[in-house]
C-alpha cells in the first residue's frame, strides 16, 4: 500500500523528518508537502525509527532533531558514519547556539537549520544539502576538535559531578528530582559526548581534562615529589 503522504511530484526531493515533538513534525510535513520541490516519505518520532527509515526507504534528506529519545541527532549522526549511499543529514532543532552547529558538523551533518528560521530558509537549506552543499552559519574550523567538556549542558555537569561521588542513578534522581530514566538519557548524552561507555570512564576523563588544563595536579610521584605546574 502507497503512504498517503507520497504525492505524485516528479524529480522531487524525497525527505524523511524526524523529531521527539509531534506539533513540530505536523507543521514540518506540512511545510515540505506545500513545496513542489520536496516528497515527504517518512516521519519519525526518534532517532531509532529514522535508522529503521533509513533501512527501509531510499531519500535523499532526512531533516532531524537533536534532542531525541532512545536515540538522538549525534546518534544517528555516528550511525550513519559508514553507511554507503547514507542520507545526507539536516539539524533542526530550538537549540540556536553556534555550539550545536559545530557540534553537528564536527558529527557529520550536512547542514544546520534552527527552528526558529523562516520556512523559506529551511527549504532552501534542504534544496542545496540535496545538491550536494553544506549549510551552517559561520563557524570557525578550528574549534572542531575543542576539549568535548565544553559541550556538556548544565545538566550533564551536574550529573557528571554527581556521578564522581559515586552515587547511584536511583540516588541521583532523587537528588535532582527527576526519573531514574530521565537520568539514564542525559548519561546516555553525556557519554556519547565524551566518547565514553561507562561512568567509570566518564570520571577518568573528566580527571584526566582537569590535569591537562591545569586545574589539578596529578598524583604524587614517588617519594611524595609533585611536578611543577608550567605557567
Amino acid at each position: 500500500m502507497v503512504d498517503p503522504r507520497i504525492k505524485a511530484k516528479p524529480n522531487a526531493v524525497r525527505v524523511v523528518l524526524a523529531d521527539r515533538n509531534p506539533i513540530v513534525l505536523s507543521g514540518l510535513e506540512r511545510i515540505f508537502d506545500d513545496s513542489d520541490l520536496f516528497r515527504v516519505v517518512a516521519v519519525a518520532a526518534d532517532g531509532e525509527r529514522f535508522l529503521e527509515a533509513v533501512d527501509r526507504l531510499t531519500f535523499q534528506v532526512g531533516v532531524i532533531g537533536w534532542n531525541m529519545p532512545y536515540l538522538d541527532g549525534r546518534g544517528v549522526l555516528h550511525a550513519l558514519r559508514d553507511r554507503k549511499n547514507a542520507p545526507r543529514i539536516v539539524i533542526f532543532d530550538d537549540n540556536a547556539s553556534a555550539d550545536l552547529a559545530r557540534q553537528a558538523m564536527a558529527q557529520g551533518a550536512a547542514g544546520y537549520c534552527p527552528n526558529g528560521a523562516p520556512p523559506e530558509v529551511l527549504l532552501e537549506t534542504v534544496a542545496a544539502v540535496a545538491d550536494g552543499r553544506m549549510v551552517f552559519p559561520f563557524i570557525d574550523v578550528r574549534t572542531l576538535d575543542v576539549d568535548p567538556f565544553a559541550s556538556l549542558t548544565r545538566r550533564e555537569r551536574e550529573l557528571l559531578a554527581l556521578l564522581r561521588s559515586g552515587r547511584a542513578a536511583a540516588v541521583i534522581a532523587a537528588d535532582l528530582g527527576v526519573t531514574v530514566n530521565t537520568v539514564k538519557f542525559h548519561l546516555k548524552n553525556l557519554y556519547g559526548k565524551l566518547g565514553v561507555h561507562n561512568r567509570t570512564q566518564a570520571v577518568s576523563a573528566y580527571f584526566s581534562a582537569q590535569v591537562e588544563r591545569g586545574e589539578i595536579l596529578p598524583p604524587s610521584r614517588p617519594g611524595g615529589e609533585r611536578p611543577r605546574r608550567v605557567g
